[in-house]
């Protein structure tokens, strides 16, 4: 796939790289030149068809080009999330059997040196980790290969190894292994997802048919590649020929929207929460009328994308006044990010409705998707002209979905993942004897569109016998404007209590309007005035819930949940039972 979309390509931009404050454009045929040589540098490596090269390293350009160069030579690549920790890394090269390993600074290299010298501890027992060939993205490191280097050998090889890439890539065949995908998880060792290249390959065939992207448009990349969502995009820019611009880094993304200018952008429901909540904030620091004029235009935008989501005509004098409301509101908004996005998508996680809700208000669709890394990483998706809000929409093409008695959303489909590597036992309990996948979630079907209610193993059972989704009530929390993240307990208890994060740019707002100089989130927290303003928050969602759901006491911590802190997936997603373990004092005042 790759190699025929360059050929056809050629000169014309594969991606866009931001360097000194700009972007520059690096060609089809660049890529592919590069592609090759490393490819050629891996076989003068002496590696075989079916030998594991793992990639440890933020999204980037190399990051693509040494995947599918060691996939051109028959390896089977091991994208390792460059937040891991170091025994996290060494569990995953141990177990995959990875001894070739990309790395993109020196500060990944210690962690492969780490645990080469000293081995990792897995449930008590010390193993050896042993590595051949370290490959660095980044400057120079004593006793590892500089990409440089290697792209250097490999042209130096290339005529004579062009003939042996050409046979290893007519060699591999759609049901050969092409990747393992190990789970983040939010507890336990990872699992590795043996992905199939048919499996990458159904799911971008039945994406092309949704008309989300388009040839030559660009595509915005700041997920990991390590994410099977992020994979996913990273391939389907391949297969349907998008120029794919780069985040220089996730703290920078607002600006390098506005220089890259896309029009396409697949995000977790993180970051869409992030920028409701700017938007949200800019409403509440304007005066009376303008907020007036806001809240109007937003009451228009939403009128109107009721009738594009059901694929109707919009009436011309609704058409007329949304157009008044772009040309006043909404263009800003496009303004922060581009001005050109026609499409976002949304995946990883589940989104707030009244998230989703504004965002279509505005012109900014967002398409909501599901899947798993064991579904390659897709299932069901709304799509322009077929969306339903609070779904995850229908069933992608070839994709067979039943419900379980229990309400568990089981799936079948080419692009469900053959097992977990090293697992037997955990690969019959997930997929079982009749072939479905059990997703672990729990949803219902209406009219084909799939809706999540929750986590199968995340359902809270209060102490009465209520069944409580604390997804739901979450994403309601994390859209008031105080509020960034909140997790929901109340398992075996006789209410549900809560942990909550301060939004910083809200709460100093809140702050500096009550005359208080220290505007940070932990100097806040105990403040019983700022207390109060939160409890009003959780008032107003409590007013949506059903009395069992309702939260009766929360906490408000000194700081955000983060990934540094071990707290968060690389997707974003809470640890709920990690938080639950490092904030237990917290939990037990409110039981």
């Amino acid at each position: 796939m790759f190699f025929e979309r360059a050929a056809a390509a050629g000169a014309s931009p594969r991606c866009m790289v931001k360097r000194e404050g700009g972007y520059e454009s690096i060609s089809w045929k660049e890529c592919e030149d590069r592609v090759r040589e490393i490819a050629a540098a891996l076989i003068e490596l002496g590696l075989q068809p079916r030998d594991r090269v793992a990639i440890l390293s933020s999204t980037r350009p190399e990051w693509l080009e040494s995947d599918i160069a060691a996939l051109a030579v028959g390896c089977v690549t091991i994208p390792i999330y460059p937040s891991n920790l170091a025994q996290e890394c060494g569990y995953i090269l141990r177990d995959s059997g990875a001894r070739t390993v990309f790395c993109e600074n020196a500060a990944q290299v210690d962690k492969i040196r780490g645990v080469v010298r000293d081995g990792i501890n897995v449930e008590g027992e010390r193993l050896d980790v042993s590595v051949d060939h370290v490959i660095v993205f980044d400057g120079r490191v004593d006793g590892c290969i500089s990409l440089e280097d290697l792209l250097a050998r490999g042209r130096a090889a290339l005529s004579r190894n062009t003939e042996e890439i050409e046979r290893r890539t007519a060699g591999i065949c759609r049901d050969d292994l092409a990747t393992i995908v190990y789970t983040s998880g939010t507890t336990g060792l990872p699992k590795g997802v043996m992905q199939s290249h048919a499996n990458h390959l159904a799911a971008l065939e039945a994406i092309e048919a949704l008309g989300v992207a388009r040839a030559g448009e660009i595509d915005f990349s700041f997920l990991p590649y390590a994410h099977s969502f992020g994979r996913m995009m990273e391939y389907l820019g391949i297969y349907l020929g998008t120029i794919t611009a780069y985040a220089e880094k996730i703290d920078t993304i607002v600006q390098d929207l506005a220089l890259a200018r896309p029009h396409l952008m697949p995000a977790v429901p993180r970051i869409y929460e992030k920028i409701f909540s700017a938007v949200q904030h800019t409403r509440a620091s304007s005066g009376a009328l303008a907020g007036a004029i806001f809240d109007l235009s937003i009451s228009i935008g939403r009128k109107r994308a009721e009738y594009v989501n059901r694929g109707q005509q919009v009436p011309a004098l609704l058409a007329a006044v949304d157009r008044l409301a772009h040309a006043v509101v909404f263009s800003k908004i496009h303004a922060r990010l581009g001005g050109r996005m026609r499409i976002m998508i949304s995946g990883g996680a589940p989104l707030g409705r009244e998230i989703n809700e504004f965002f279509h208000a505005v012109g900014l669709p967002i398409f909501e998707g599901y899947g798993l890394t064991e579904t390659t990483p897709i299932l069901t998706s709304n799509y322009p002209g077929s969306v339903r809000l609070g779904t995850v929409g229908r069933a992608l093409k070839g994709v067979t979905l039943r419900l379980a008695d229990d309400g568990e959303i089981l799936a079948k489909g080419p692009n469900v993942a053959g097992g977990y590597y090293n697992r037997p036992q955990e690969t019959a309990e997930a997929w079982g004897e009749d072939g479905w996948f059990r997703t672990g979630d729990i949803g219902e079907i209406d009219d084909g569109f799939l809706r999540i209610t929750d986590r199968k193993k995340e359902l809270i059972k209060t102490s009465g016998g209520k069944y409580v989704a604390p997804q739901k009530i979450e994403n309601l929390l994390k859209a008031r404007p105080l509020i960034s993240q909140a997790v929901v307990m109340g398992d075996q208890l006789k209410y549900c209590v809560a942990l909550l994060t301060l939004d910083a740019e809200a709460a100093a707002d809140w702050a500096r309007g009550h005359g208080l100089t220290d505007t940070r989130p932990a100097a806040l927290a105990d403040d019983e005035r700022l207390r109060s303003a939160v409890q009003q928050e959780v008032d107003a969602v409590n007013a949506h819930l059903a009395s069992f759901e309702s939260i009766k006491y929360f906490r408000i911590l000194p700081r955000d949940f983060s990934l540094e802190e071990g707290e968060l997936t690389p997707s974003l997603k809470i640890k709920r039972r990690v938080i639950q373990k490092k904030y237990a004092e917290r939990i037990a005042e409110m039981i």
